[in-house]
């Protein structure tokens, strides 16, 4: 006989007191730390304890109190299911404080190394509409808020599109609009969604892997151009040319869109960067401008997301490098080259690597179209390519710039890095815990001198962190 699960207890008159990791805010009972989803400080709840153990648990407000002074309306209905923009109930101003406070917690506890004094965050430009790049799931299950459940309604309609819910990997929250970016994605995604609701179109069941309609990403950019790639998939005999009645329709409708491409996705998931991607309207690519140069920005490239705060963040990146025109400099992850390429002409050389191909194939580009003569890149895996022969053969860096994924570096680069003994490291982090790791592994050679957090994702718990370092001598 099995033994009944012990129920989870129901906390009562909980004070938030503190904002913790992953966009959670925190409450102490007792001995216990509670974490907490869409808490301000202030707030005076009581919350179900969804989880538990032996010295915090995670919980969930079941009603609160008493609001917080700090709080504010969020301005999106889907506020607090979504859970895309887990901040929009903080004042801006609120939120980079947190952030601020997010980089010098992880810097100083997980570094555990000499800090200078941090400089203050650099908030974005805009805090609504501010990327330059969404993408939808669709599918055949589409997630019911517990208002919904409780109303006791019938949903004749399971379809929908939207964004995939936190530890519901096969559900969809259906999106009917999102404040992140301009409002013609809005205009775009429910177009689609309604055809495919009127001609009975099928939506992709990734349990089962059957269903036409699958992803969509809306990419636009500051020259006024749009991109839409679908991801289909195909099953049976019919479905190309249904798939192609869709597109038109949307190509009419939107004569906006320059860039509209589609993908029969066969996979067990929705990435596309192995596939081939048909063009069905216009070009495979986008323009984004910057500081007077063009980007060529493809369905798989990387860009960041927000236009108008990358070129500060860069900018950052460019002064903290000091260059004078005799470097050679060293850009790892330099995905289309958008650095590589801004601070070329202030460099004698820039060398730039990238694992994807197709990036890397972009990034030569980029410096074609913006007459830039000294880039050279390269396509591969860091840790493979960045060798010690690799830098024998191509020279060895004064300046290294890294701009690595959110899982950090590889120890075998930065210890190439440590080799090559540039004089100056500029190191532009997703994710401040692993940037201070891999502060830790260059501190016996590299002294953190300068750091500037930057917001580039308003509303949500992410912030990029600009961090100089200067040999030791």
């Amino acid at each position: 006989m099995s033994r009944k699960k012990k129920a989870l207890p129901v906390l009562e008159n909980v004070t938030i007191t503190d904002y913790a990791a992953e966009g959670k805010s925190l409450a102490r009972v007792n001995d216990l730390v509670v974490f907490v989803q869409f808490a301000v400080p202030g707030d005076v709840v009581d919350l179900q304890v969804k989880r538990k153990k032996h010295s915090y648990c995670e919980a969930e407000i079941i009603k609160f109190i008493k609001y917080s002074d700090k709080r504010v309306k969020p301005f999106c209905q889907h506020f607090g299911i979504c859970g895309g923009c887990k901040w929009q109930n903080i004042p801006y101003e609120e939120q980079l404080k947190m952030k601020q406070k997010q980089v010098f917690d992880q810097l100083t506890r997980i570094g555990k190394i000499q800090l200078p004094e941090f400089n203050q965050i650099l908030g974005s430009v805009k805090s609504q509409a501010y990327r330059n790049k969404l993408e939808f799931g669709c599918s055949n299950k589409r997630w019911l808020t517990q208002e919904e459940i409780n109303s006791g309604a019938e949903f004749s309609q399971m379809n929908a599109v939207g964004f995939h819910i936190t530890g519901a990997f096969d559900k969809i929250l259906p999106i009917e609009k999102c404040w992140l970016m301009d409002d013609l994605q809005n205009k775009i995604r429910n177009a689609i969604r309604d055809y495919a609701y009127e001609t009975d179109m099928s939506f992709f069941d990734i349990r089962k892997q059957h269903g036409l309609l699958r992803d969509i990403m809306i990419r636009n950019s500051d020259t006024g151009e749009w991109m839409v790639l679908i991801q289909f998939h195909y099953e049976q005999s019919g479905d190309e040319a249904e798939a192609k009645k869709l597109l038109k329709y949307i190509a009419d409708k939107f004569p906006e869109i320059t860039s509209l491409l589609y993908v029969n996705n066969q996979k067990g998931n929705d990435t596309f960067n192995d596939l081939n991607i048909e063009v069905f309207k216009g070009n495979d690519y986008i323009y984004e401008t910057m500081d007077g140069l063009k980007f060529k920005v493809g369905a798989k490239s990387f860009y960041q997301t927000n236009t108008e705060q990358a070129f500060h963040l860069y900018s950052v990146v460019r002064n903290f490098a000091e260059l004078t025109g005799k470097e050679l400099v060293y850009d790892l992850y330099t995905g289309t080259g958008t650095i590589a390429n801004f601070v070329s002409r202030y460099a004698k050389h820039v060398v730039g690597i990238e694992y994807v191909p197709e990036a890397i194939e972009d990034a030569k580009v980029n410096s074609k179209i913006n007459n830039i003569s000294n880039t050279t890149f390269y396509a591969g895996d860091m840790k493979d390519i960045l060798t010690d022969e690799f830098i024998s053969e191509n020279g060895k860096p004064d300046i290294i710039i890294t701009d690595p994924p959110r899982a950090g570096m590889h120890p075998d680069v930065i210890q190439v890095i440590i080799n090559a003994a540039p004089k100056r490291i500029v190191y532009v982090s997703c994710n401040p815990a692993t940037q201070a790791r891999d502060l830790t592994l260059l501190d016996s050679t590299y002294k953190v001198v300068a750091v500037q957090p930057v917001d580039m994702f308003p509303h949500t718990p992410h912030v990029e962190n600009v961090v100089l370092l200067d040999r030791r001598n």
